[in-house]
């Protein structure tokens, strides 16, 4: 059974039949696990491990393990630091900040990909314009140059330890104020400005062999009307022609505010796939999962399939008194900038 276009998420700690009978829809090629899906370290690999056994090829299973504020899996886990954090020793300590940037990416994938997690959506390339209220310390910085830097240290460590990385969110979130989860999103730019400034991490981290990216759904009139995330313009013209991009190109939750005032669950998901996402994803909203399976006709094709099956990434040996060394370097890190937690 080939991987479907659909990220769906699970209601609990453990699979339900009706998680079950979702997951093995064939239109499905995913699973998004957040923090109400996570008690420990053991449970956490049961719940893959039984994931993993429903399908042949196997789901990819996702979650957001940013550091910071957005880390779904705590207790048992490293606590990470925000990346807003590595860009401040950045400014102090470049050498540290690049240090600890590829050692945080490399224990985070060590972590998940023990717990059989296939990926984690990071890292995020927004610039920190000092105005998003959802983006704000989870970007590294306000200099595209230093993001672009940071994210490929933690790139390289994520790829030491088996794990591919999915950059967000293109073309750029941050901007805006407006946070997309509860309300519209628009940045009136135009696309030389956005080009010179929040393309700079996503150019280069292509470049450097980006395996996916994640889509925002905020809308830049000057380039479309419609969201990137539903824009052939941005996806198939600026994103696979102009920078080259050949990775997985993931949505956004389509069930975010500044998604549903484009139509039905359905309408969005086909807007999305035909605009050139290779996944979509559908969170917190078991109805219009149920929905969208009923009803959409969509066919992946034998590229798209590729590009899903490779973000599952390698499964690399290692040693837990490394991931403790690490995790004590990353506590001396942050004493020794002078530098208080995120």
């Amino acid at each position: 059974m080939s991987s479907g276009p659909l990220m769906l998420d699970i209601a609990g700690t453990t699979l339900t039949e009706t998680d079950r009978v979702r997951l093995k829809h064939p239109l499905v090629g995913g699973v998004i696990l957040f923090a109400r899906n996570y008690e420990s370290p053991a449970q956490l690999s049961e719940l893959t491990a039984a994931i993993h056994a429903l399908r042949d090829p196997p789901l990819l299973v996702a979650t957001d393990q940013e550091g910071g504020r957005v880390q779904r899996f705590r207790d048992g886990f490293t606590r990470l630091p925000s990346m807003g954090l590595l860009g401040e020793i950045q400014e102090k300590n470049s050498c540290l900040a690049y240090q600890l940037a590829q050692q945080t990416g490399y224990i985070l994938a060590a972590e998940l990909k023990a717990c059989g997690v296939d990926l984690s959506f990071t890292p995020v390339l927004d610039l920190d314009y000092g105005q998003s209220s959802v983006i704000g310390d989870r970007a590294f910085h306000r200099s595209p140059q230093i993001v672009a830097d940071l994210a490929r240290a933690l790139i390289t460590g994520l790829q030491s330890a088996g794990m591919l990385a999915v950059g967000k969110h293109f073309p750029g979130h941050g901007a805006i104020r407006a946070d997309t989860h509860v309300e519209t999103a628009t940045d009136l730019r135009d696309y030389t400005n956005i080009a010179r400034e929040d393309l700079v991490p996503f150019r280069q981290m292509i470049d450097a062999g980006l395996a996916g990216i994640m889509t925002a759904h905020v809308v830049y009139p000057a380039i479309d009307s419609n969201p990137a995330g539903f824009s052939s313009e941005w996806l198939q013209n600026i994103l696979r022609r102009d920078l080259g991009f050949d990775g997985c190109v993931f949505s956004d939750d389509l069930g975010m505010q500044a998604a549903r005032n484009y139509g039905s669950i359905t309408y969005r998901a086909e807007r999305a796939l035909q605009a050139g996402c290779t996944m979509v994803l559908v969170c917190n909203d078991p109805d219009s999962a149920d929905e969208l399976l009923d009803s959409l006709h969509w066919k992946s094709s034998a590229a798209d399939k590729t590009r899903v099956e490779r973000m599952r990434g390698q499964q690399t040996p290692y040693s837990m008194s490394q991931l403790h060394e690490l995790e004590q370097f990353i506590q001396a890190a942050e004493a020794v900038s002078g530098i208080g937690s995120a």
